[in-house]
C-alpha cells in the first residue's frame, strides 16, 4: 500500500511544540544558572554564552504567540475560513492563563511572601497582588522588579495586555496586511530607539508591550507566509528536495542564532541596550525557524513534533511560572545542603549539580500538578459557565424576536441586530411562524423580518 505523501497542516503544527519547549528550557536554565553559577559544557564546548544570554528566548515565546494567534486569521484570509469570534478569543485566553496564574500568585503570597515577611507593609502587599491580578504589574517598578511573588511572570502581563488589542490588530492586518505589520514594526523601533536615546537605566522600558510589537508582527507575518506555503506545497513534485532545502535553512538559522546569542552574552555595554538592539534579528531568525520546521526532513519533524514535545509544551506555561519562584525559594531554604553559606560563590560543585537537577525536576513535577489539577479543571468549568451564559443570552434574543414578530403589522419590516452566534436560535424560534419572512445576508449580525 502506497503511503500518502506528507503535507504540512495549516491548522495543527506539532513542530512548534518542540520549538516552544526549547525556548522555555533555555530561559529556565538561565534562571537556575543565576542562582547556581554552574557553567555547562558539552565535552570541551562551553555553553556559557547560552546561559548568559538565556533571557533572550523569552522573545521567541512571544513570537510564537503572535504566530499562533494570527494563524486562524491567516486561514480566513487565504483559505476562506470563518473569522475567529472575538468573544471566544478572549475567553480562551482567560481559560488558559488566569486559573494557573492566580493560583501560583496566591501560593507565592501565602506560602512564601507572607510567612517570610517579604513585604515592607500591608499597603505594598495589596498593591502587588492587585496589580498582578489585573496584569498591570509591569507598570510599576516595585510590582515589576521588586515583587516577591514572581519576577518572571512579567511575560504573562505583556501577553494579556497584547490580547486586549490583538483581535483589532488582526482585523486591520486582514484588510491591509503590509501596512499593519510595517506600522507595528515601526512603532516598536521608534519605542526602542527613543528608550536607547532618552534613558540610562532601561529596566522599566526594555520589556514593555510597545517594545515587542515588531516581534508580534513577525509572528503574524510568519503565520500568513506559512499558510501560503502549505497551499504551494500541494503543487510540489519533489518534496524531498524542498525538505532538504528547508532543513538547510534551519541549520543556517541555528548557526546565526549562536552568533547572535554570543554577541548578546558578551555585549560590551548595558546588556538591556544590547537586548533591544538584538531583539528584531533574534525574532526574525526564530520566525524563519517557525515557518521552516514543518517543511524539514522527517527525522527533524519527529524530533520537534512528537508526543513528548506536545506534553511538555502543554505544561510549559506553568513550568515557566513556577521555575524561578522555586529556584529562589529552594536557595532561601538551604535546599540542598551545603557547608558554605554562599555555595555558588564558593564553587561547591556537588551542590551546584544537585541544586540544578532539583530545580529542573521539581519544576517539572509541580508544573504537571498545576496543569492537571488546576488549569485544566478550571478551564473546563469556565467553559461550561461561558456556554451556559451564551445559552441564556440566545434564549433572550429569541424571546425578544418572537415579541417583535407578534407586534408586526402587514407590510412592516424590521431589521434585527444580533450577535452571530444568536442568529440560529432566533431562526429556530421564528421558523414556523406564518406570514413572517426572515431574510439573511444583510451583513454580520443583521436579520430582516417582514410581515406579509
Amino acid at each position: 500500500m502506497k503511503r500518502e505523501a506528507y503535507a504540512p497542516s495549516a491548522r495543527h503544527i506539532p513542530e512548534l511544540n518542540g520549538l516552544r519547549v526549547l525556548l522555555v528550557f533555555v530561559v529556565a536554565w538561565y534562571h537556575f544558572w543565576q542562582q547556581s553559577w554552574l557553567t555547562p559544557h558539552v565535552g570541551s564546548y562551553s555553553l556559557d554564552y547560552l546561559v548568559r544570554s538565556g533571557y533572550m528566548p523569552v522573545d521567541g515565546t512571544i513570537l510564537l504567540s503572535g504566530f499562533l494567534l494570527f494563524l486562524p486569521y491567516a486561514r480566513s484570509m487565504l483559505l476562506h475560513e470563518a473569522v475567529p469570534d472575538r468573544r471566544w478569543f478572549y475567553r480562551r485566553r482567560v481559560m488558559r492563563i488566569v486559573p494557573s496564574f492566580y493560583f501560583i500568585t496566591l501560593v507565592m503570597l501565602f506560602a512564601v511572601a507572607l510567612p517570610w515577611g517579604l513585604y515592607y507593609s500591608p499597603k505594598n502587599m495589596v498593591k502587588d497582588v492587585f496589580m498582578h491580578f489585573t496584569f498591570t504589574f509591569t507598570f510599576d517598578p516595585y510590582t515589576y522588579i521588586s515583587t516577591p511573588i514572581g519576577v518572571a511572570s512579567w511575560t504573562l502581563a505583556i501577553e494579556m495586555q497584547a490580547y486586549l488589542l490583538f483581535p483589532f490588530i488582526a482585523k486591520a492586518a486582514m484588510r491591509k496586511p503590509a501596512a499593519t505589520l510595517l506600522g507595528l514594526t515601526a512603532t516598536a523601533w521608534l519605542w526602542r530607539g527613543w528608550c536607547l536615546w532618552a534613558f540610562v537605566d532601561y529596566g522599566m522600558v526594555v520589556n514593555q508591550l510597545p517594545s515587542f510589537l515588531d516581534v508580534y508582527a513577525l509572528g503574524m507575518g510568519g503565520a500568513l507566509l506559512y499558510v501560503k506555503l502549505t497551499q504551494l506545497w500541494q503543487k510540489v513534485k519533489r518534496p524531498l528536495v524542498w525538505e532538504t532545502l528547508a532543513t538547510g535553512l534551519v541549520a543556517v538559522c541555528l548557526v546565526l542564532l549562536e552568533k547572535l546569542l554570543r554577541a548578546q552574552a558578551y555585549y560590551n555595554g548595558n546588556i538591556q541596550a544590547g537586548q533591544m538592539i538584538h531583539r528584531f534579528p533574534l525574532a526574525l531568525l526564530l520566525a524563519v525557524l517557525a515557518v521552516a520546521l514543518p517543511f524539514t526532513v522527517l527525522p527533524l519533524r519527529k524530533l520537534m513534533g512528537n508526543r513528548v514535545m506536545g506534553f511538555l509544551a502543554g505544561i510549559s506555561m506553568n513550568y515557566y511560572l513556577i521555575h524561578q519562584n522555586l529556584a529562589v525559594h529552594l536557595k532561601r531554604l538551604g535546599i540542598p545542603y551545603s557547608e558554605f553559606e554562599l555555595p555558588n560563590q564558593a564553587g561547591d560543585l556537588p551542590w551546584q549539580q544537585q541544586y540544578t537537577a532539583l530545580c529542573f525536576g521539581l519544576s517539572f513535577l509541580l508544573a504537571v500538578l498545576v496543569t492537571y489539577l488546576v488549569e485544566k479543571p478550571c478551564a473546563r468549568l469556565l467553559k461550561r459557565l461561558f456556554e451556559q451564559r451564551d445559552a441564556r443570552r440566545k434564549a433572550r434574543y429569541a424571546s425578544a424576536a418572537q415579541a417583535v414578530a407578534d407586534d408586526l403589522q402587514p407590510g412592516d419590516t424590521v431589521i434585527l441586530h444580533l450577535p452571530q452566534d444568536a442568529e440560529a436560535a432566533v431562526m429556530d424560534a421564528l421558523g414556523d411562524r406564518p406570514k413572517v419572512v426572515v431574510k439573511e445576508g444583510l451583513g454580520v449580525g443583521k436579520m430582516d423580518m417582514t410581515r406579509q
